[in-house]
């Protein structure tokens, strides 16, 4: 039987770090605590992790920080917990290489989902080596759409936007992530290029069947 995946939670409030232990492990999971950068870097030194839950705002060395240390030698999946909302935080959330992100205050059960869709993705190939799409091929790791032989033109931006949800395909990326790794945070434009990428990827771009609006949420990438 395999082992449970092992979670380290990095939070300096002691309330939230016996919170999520408690939740987190009564859904299956191994779950070892730090209340700070420093703490969280010796366990690491010494125990095996799955994913990391990294707060931001913590004593002495930040999360942001530490996280770009982690990623100089570890792909480690990081979902990062930022006590406010906004864009900015987000942005640099991802910039500095976080797989996720949550705000606080936040559902213990939405950081419980976000952690098994992850956890589920890094069991897969990181990126299928080519993406079928009515005819069309994109290859990811080039960022290269072909129709046979014949290259389609690919705007940066389209190019960034297809790579990205190519990057889950099959699942739902929000607006705010695709517009904070995409578009400068601009959530407008994602809706833009969408409407132009659908121009060229799809049959009948005013009823998408591989670039998928998910109501509610962002968008996602259908192969054939």
């Amino acid at each position: 039987m395999a082992e449970a995946p092992h979670l380290l939670v990095v939070d300096d409030d002691d309330r939230l770090r016996g919170l999520l232990k408690r939740f987190l492990s009564t859904g299956g999971y191994r779950v070892t605590t730090a209340h700070d950068a420093e703490t969280a870097q010796g366990m690491m030194d010494g125990l095996d992790f799955d994913l990391v839950v990294l707060d931001v705002m913590m004593p002495g060395e930040d999360g942001f920080s530490f996280l770009e240390r982690l990623r100089k030698t570890s792909q480690l999946p990081v979902i990062v917990l930022t006590a406010r909302g906004l864009v900015s935080d987000r942005i640099a959330g991802l910039k500095h290489g976080a797989d996720d992100y949550l705000s606080k205050p936040f559902e213990p059960e939405e950081l419980s989902l976000r952690i098994a869709s992850i956890l589920r993705r890094s069991e897969r190939d990181a990126v299928p080596e080519k993406i079928r799409l009515s005819g069309l091929v994109f290859d990811p790791v080039r960022g290269d759409l072909r129709s046979g032989d014949k290259r389609v033109h690919l705007t940066e931006a389209e190019r960034q936007l297809l790579s990205l949800l190519a990057e889950h395909v099959g699942e739902p990326v929000t607006r705010q992530d695709l517009a904070a790794r995409a578009s400068n945070g601009l959530e407008r434009s994602i809706d833009v290029q969408v409407t132009r990428l659908r121009r060229k990827i799809e049959p009948d771009p005013r009823e998408p069947i591989h670039l998928q609006t998910v109501r509610g949420v962002g968008y996602r990438l259908m192969p054939d």
